[in-house]
């Protein structure tokens, strides 16, 4: 009957979400990336073609991930809600709870960063949800086989406490594991920055804040873009991490954190940008970094003379490949500690990203650092080259207007101020900038320039509408 398979898909939702808040409570203990849901979000990013990767990047910016992680649940809980209608028909809705559970195990076990200990999470979840379908009684009988009829009311009442119960302990679960996953020592917040060697003057104040609605002369962090294939954000414990640097050196050797904040720290201002970034668009920041030349990391090391790209791994197990010449020449390419003062929150790449001055994001910007590798292009591959993306990408000489903005109604023969930046990475900075208005002439703009920033400066013009 209809009631019948409405309290069938109760059960069956409640069993589900129990049984993805034990997967999530164990993987706060074998490690946040194991989380079925998780794993499974994660293989489908690897999985989604180039075109959707784009569509959803350029749609919806940096809440890609958070949308992709709520269709997982949703459709992991309709197909919960099945499995609950087949337990009470002819009890094969375990058997799709399983099948649910091998997907997320075998996710789970081809990530990178998975271990030996992957496939626990999902092993756990496929019982907890099993056990949940099998005692929580089904509508249409009762515990002595006797017909509903002539207990009205009886099952329903225990299914749906039942059920009530399974979802709070799932829920219950899920919060206990996300705080097991957060790290028990030292983060960016209770961290002292070393003093630079060479600090940079203060830029100018008030610079780029003439003119309304031009973008700020320094990202804030809080604004500053996001774009990377992390599901869930990794939490590290500075006390425990590494930076392992091998391959075709002469010297191989591993680095802690604090060995590293020993070392000499520079100051740089670095415009980064993404390769995804469009024509106007917010995937694109400038501010001052802190950390300590990769080059002064590879020298120790003695990258020989047969390497010729660096093969760099984040926490997660995701892989960068970058020009060996980009790291080692005078453009400044840094292991970065700080942003804008601070040390980089989890979210930028906390303790330890790459940061390489000419050279888009996706070729020279790994978060979350934890091993360099020297090698060559031909022996290895990183995970954008191995989906067809170029391996040398270096940032273009570009510029944008901000005001007017795209789309902006300008009276015409009014004065009209036409302000924005440029930048390039692949000179030090901007020396001129010049605007038109249609086939009109070009007319120089007037620049405000940072005088030590690595490629940036900021245009202003005027012209008559």
């Amino acid at each position: 009957t209809s009631p019948q398979r409405r309290y069938a898909a109760l059960v069956g939702l409640a069993a589900t979400i129990c049984a993805l808040g034990a997967g999530h409570l164990v993987a706060g203990v074998v490690g946040p990336s194991t989380s079925p849901a998780i794993a499974v979000g994660s293989a489908a990013i690897d999985l989604t073609p180039l075109w959707l990767k784009d569509w959803a990047t350029s749609t919806l910016g940096t809440a890609d991930k958070p949308v992709l992680i709520v269709g997982v649940l949703v459709v992991v809980l309709c197909l919960g809600a099945m499995a609950g209608i087949l337990q009470s028909r002819n009890g094969s809705g375990a058997w799709l709870l399983a099948g649910l559970a091998a997907i997320a195990a075998l996710a789970a076990a081809t990530r990178p960063s998975g271990g030996q200990l992957a496939v626990l999470p999902s092993i756990v979840a496929a019982l907890v949800g099993i056990v949940g379908l099998r005692l929580v009684p089904t509508v249409g009988s009762n515990p002595a086989g006797r017909e509903r009829a002539a207990y009205p009311g009886r099952a329903d009442r225990r299914t749906v406490v039942a059920a009530g119960l399974l979802t709070g302990a799932g829920a219950g679960a899920a919060y206990l594991g996300t705080r097991l996953g957060a790290p028990i020592g030292a983060t960016g917040q209770s961290l002292t920055l070393p003093a630079p060697s060479a600090p940079l003057p203060a830029l100018p104040a008030g610079l780029g804040a003439s003119t309304p609605g031009l973008t700020p002369l320094r990202t804030p962090v809080a604004d500053f873009y996001r774009i990377d294939t992390a599901v869930i954000i990794p939490r590290i414990d500075v006390s425990a991490w590494r930076l392992r640097i091998d391959g075709d050196v002469d010297h191989p050797y591993e680095l802690t954190f604090d060995e590293l904040l020993r070392m000499p720290m520079i100051e740089a201002d670095i415009t980064l940008n993404c390769v995804s970034n469009p024509v106007g668009g917010d995937y694109i920041g400038s501010t001052r970094w802190l950390g300590v030349r990769t080059r002064d990391v590879l020298a120790r090391a003695g990258v020989r003379d047969t390497a010729d790209q660096i093969l760099s791994t984040s926490h997660d197990g995701m892989t960068i490949s970058t020009p060996v010449a980009a790291l080692q020449d005078d453009r400044g390419a840094l292991l970065a500690i700080a942003m804008d003062g601070k040390p980089l929150t989890p979210t930028h790449g906390f303790p330890v990203r790459m940061i390489t001055p000419g050279l888009y994001g996706y070729v020279g910007a790994t978060k979350w650092l934890t091993h360099l590798t020297a090698t060559t292009y031909a022996k290895d591959q990183a995970y954008w080259s191995t989906r067809g993306w170029a391996e040398q990408a270096e940032v273009k000489t570009q510029s944008r207007i901000d005001v007017p903005r795209d789309g902006a109604s300008v009276p015409a023969g009014s004065e009209l101020v036409i302000a924005g930046v440029a930048w390039s990475q692949a000179r030090q900075g901007i020396s001129g900038v010049e605007v038109r208005v249609d086939d009109g002439a070009w007319i120089a703009a007037c620049s405000e320039e940072t005088p030590h920033d690595h490629g940036e400066a900021r245009p202003r013009g005027a012209s008559t509408g």
